[in-house]
């Protein structure tokens, strides 16, 4: 029997092949240097975390999204490195200080994600307008805490080997990033928490008779949201050096369209890591193009918002029947057989 193909991800293979030739070809070469890839893949990890927290979101069905991401990254790297600082010193002690500061990221993110999850799941909100508000409160409590202005995390060697080091001549935080979208890839497809979230987003009222507890899933779902949000926020921080409360403002329109390339369905009850994964190496790919060819920023923005309403647009269709036409019989062409006339 032969094999089913994906036409989602067969597109999505297109894409990067055809990004990576158009690039290499424009730049005479120099876009396929070691040195770029290892700069792409270092980069990839940011968008593609907070894409898969989009991605879990939406999957949950009833209009679910986290709008919350970036702004939760930046609230979980303020945090992280004003307490952390106020009792460990990056330069005396850099291991514990990175242990301590990744491990309070992460809570800060989780707290983050539960929040939206509760609020969700327990009042009822809309995710869309539930996530914009903690957005903007995420943003605020940064912006008190950190006074505006940027908060320096300090130069400790094994926080800035994350996203500066190599292994094997890949970068550490790419490794990491395949590493989550691997873990995260096959709780959705093995573990009954997966079948249940795609369930509930396929049909909440089939998921609701299955017995199923719908809250704890939702709050589980958004508070994994909440730990890569703040695993993004140790990604800048390792960086950057330091924190800021607006960093990464183009972020959640980025994350949003890695999301819809990869074919997770608005409505719910579907995603594919494999895809999440292909499409944020394609906007890095084309990101990087851009800059190659010193493109403005208001141009790339222009065609990360023109990309999104053209895969929102065409998410109704059907991939597939964009490359195979079927045709159909008529029922009034088909011939039938002549009636059997009884002479008894």
């Amino acid at each position: 029997m032969k094999p089913k193909t994906d036409p989602q991800l067969a597109f999505l293979i297109s894409i990067n092949v055809l990004i990576l030739l158009c690039a290499a070809i424009l730049s005479r070469g120099a876009f396929i240097d070691s040195y770029n890839l290892q700069s792409m893949a270092a980069q990839v990890p940011e968008l593609g975390l907070l894409a898969i927290g989009v991605m879990l979101a939406m999957s949950s069905g009833n209009g679910g999204i986290d709008l919350s991401g970036t702004a939760l990254a930046n609230l979980s790297g303020v945090a992280s490195a004003l307490l952390v600082s106020a009792f460990l010193s990056a330069d005396a002690d850099p291991w514990a200080f990175t242990v301590a500061f990744v491990a309070v990221a992460m809570l800060v993110g989780l707290l983050g994600g539960v929040l939206n999850g509760l609020l969700i799941a327990h009042l009822g909100l809309t995710p869309i307008l539930c996530t914009l508000g903690t957005q903007m409160l995420f943003t605020g409590v940064a912006v008190v805490l950190s006074g505006g202005v940027s908060v320096r995390v300090g130069s400790a060697g094994p926080l800035m080997e994350i996203a500066n080091g190599l292994v094997c001549g890949v970068p550490i935080s790419f490794v990491i990033f395949c590493v989550i979208s691997l873990l995260i890839g096959m709780t959705l497809k093995f573990s009954p928490f997966g079948i249940q979230l795609f369930l509930m987003g396929t049909n909440a009222k089939a998921a609701r008779y299955s017995g199923f507890a719908l809250s704890r899933i939702l709050i589980r779902t958004y508070g994994m949201c909440g730990v890569l949000a703040g695993v993004v926020a140790v990604l800048i921080a390792s960086r950057n050096v330091n924190v800021k409360w607006d960093y990464g403002q183009s972020y959640l329109l980025i994350a949003i369209l890695i999301t819809v390339m990869a074919g997770v369905k608005t409505e719910g009850g579907y995603g594919r890591m494999i895809c999440i994964f292909l499409s944020a190496t394609a906007l890095q790919l084309l990101s990087s193009m851009f800059n190659f060819l010193d493109a403005s920023n208001f141009i790339r923005d222009f065609a990360w918002g023109m990309l999104l309403l053209i895969f929102l647009a065409t998410m109704r269709y059907d991939l597939k029947s964009l490359f195979i036409r079927t045709t159909s019989i008529p029922t009034s062409s088909v011939q039938r057989p002549p009636a059997s006339t009884n002479h008894s």
